[in-house]
């Protein structure tokens, strides 16, 4: 496993968890409500996060490394890490302490659960759609409406999310919404193909009064590029802990076929760590606030090579892959990896930004 030093051996061989109940988190809402709080015992959400603040310190590139580590046992799991541990950042860089004050122990020991709504905003930025929440300015406090259809990690046990809301004056904040709050509801579960087990609802929003204290960001468009590389780059431990086990997988099942399968997943091996590498590089020296394209690049092609490591194996599997007494996971893998094209932002979406940049002469 390609852990960072961040994992101690003891919570890495502990990921278990996770790996006995990737089915029933695929299939099902029945252990929806325990994922956070495993991550939480684990210490997986304070990697990445400074000690000072209760995290155990280590870099954003570490996180992403955890991220990818649990969906190499469980997408949904990463899913729900990924959300929490991306809310987490946001609150890390909010001019707000209050909000962390009130909230960042709860995150980071998975006692409580963060969601990033700001998909809509990433999309807004990129003037692919509105924002779907409107506020009403009256005083120093704003009266919000609207519905986010699709957020993730919405606890029962309660939850709190980020959100961008539109103002009358043009511009737009980034809030925080909470369960707490009259006014905000969570529908049942989306009834999705799999990850069944991430708690994705979508969220109506019917006249929220808000003060300032719950104000993460005044001006979208200054947070929002700013947090984007830490959005997308712990985004991209999905697909490079799927693509690692398929290719784990495929390597250990060749058998027969192995001088036909084993020089492609080499080669296809090579260029997901390739891609990982221009990510964390990329984290390291801020490329990517001002050089969003190529941060796109990345996740286009890691999506892409997820497919083929799948690809790869089910050519070493061969017809077991469909034999559910024999091999789940495979099964399990192959609908986990049909969501990594369309988790905003798309693959189509990104490919219309780059075009865009490119007809800008941007890049």
């Amino acid at each position: 496993m390609n852990a960072p030093a961040s994992i101690s051996t003891s919570v890495a061989t502990d990921l278990h968890w996770f790996a006995e109940r990737a089915e029933a988190l695929n299939n099902s809402a029945e252990h929806a409500e325990d994922v956070l709080p495993e991550l939480g015992r684990r210490d997986l959400l304070r990697i990445g996060v400074p000690a000072a603040l209760g995290g155990s310190g280590g870099t954003t590139s570490d996180s992403l490394e955890a991220i990818a580590a649990v969906a190499e046992r469980s997408l949904t799991a990463a899913f729900v890490f990924w959300g929490q541990r991306t809310f987490i950042e946001y609150l890390l860089a909010s001019p707000n302490e209050g909000l962390r004050e009130r909230w960042l122990a709860d995150l980071l020991a998975g006692r409580f659960a963060g969601a990033t709504g700001l998909s809509n905003a990433m999309k807004y930025l990129s003037g692919i759609e509105a924002l779907q929440l409107t506020a009403r300015a009256q005083g120093d406090r704003l009266r919000v409406d609207g519905r986010l259809p699709w957020v993730t990690n919405l606890r029962h046990a309660g939850f709190a999310a980020a959100a961008a809301v539109q103002r009358e004056d043009g511009g737009a904040a980034i809030v925080a919404l909470a369960d707490s709050q009259p006014g905000v509801r969570r529908s049942a579960d989306l009834d999705l193909v799999a990850l069944r087990g991430s708690n994705t609802a979508a969220i109506d929003v019917d006249a929220v009064d808000l003060g300032p204290e719950w104000l993460i960001h005044e001006d979208a468009r200054t947070f929002c590029p700013a947090v984007r590389p830490a959005f997308l780059a712990l985004q991209l431990g999905m697909p490079i802990g799927l693509a690692r086990v398929a290719l784990r997988t495929a390597r250990e099942r060749a058998g027969s076929a192995h001088a036909i399968v084993l020089p492609k997943v080499a080669e296809v091996s090579a260029e997901v760590e390739a891609q990982a590498a221009a990510l964390h590089a990329g984290l390291a020296d801020g490329r990517f606030v001002a050089d969003a394209p190529t941060l796109f690049r990345i996740r286009i092609r890691l999506a892409e090579l997820v497919q083929s490591a799948l690809g790869l194996e089910l050519d070493a599997t061969g017809g077991r892959a469909y034999l559910l007494d024999q091999n789940r996971e495979f099964a399990r893998r192959w609908v986990e990896g049909a969501f990594v094209p369309v988790i905003t932002p798309s693959l189509t979406q990104l490919q219309g930004e780059l075009a865009r940049h490119a007809a800008q002469g941007q890049g």
